[in-house]
């Protein structure tokens, strides 16, 4: 008796990843993160930031440096917003507050 061949909609299916435990892999990479303290800039390095800041415009590309989750983070993109009153940077869809911004890379044209 021959055997009946499998369609292929549910062949595809028998190759796909199979995660036997949900969100295994997200707690691996929690494990794997480094945890590391907030660095507290000097008045010299303040002063060279709060420069850069200024030279900052809605629509410049830049690359932020900044603190979050006890870890440093760079993001490249679009000013989508600048507010000096709430002091908070928007970088595409991504809020930094002023505090938490370690540099500031402003692209050349």
């Amino acid at each position: 008796m021959a055997r009946q061949k499998m369609p292929p909609d549910k062949r595809a299916a028998q190759f796909l990843p199979f995660k036997a435990v949900v969100g295994l892999d997200e707690a691996i990479a929690a494990k794997e993160k480094i945890i590391v303290p907030k660095i507290e800039l000097s008045e010299d390095s303040l002063r060279e930031l709060d420069k850069k800041m200024h030279m900052i415009e809605k629509g410049m590309i830049i690359s932020v440096i900044y603190f979050h989750k006890d870890e440093y983070l760079k993001i490249t993109g679009m000013v989508a917003r600048l507010d000096e009153t709430a002091r908070l940077l928007q970088i595409v869809n991504t809020k930094i507050d002023f505090d938490d911004i370690l540099d500031v890379i402003l692209e050349e044209d």
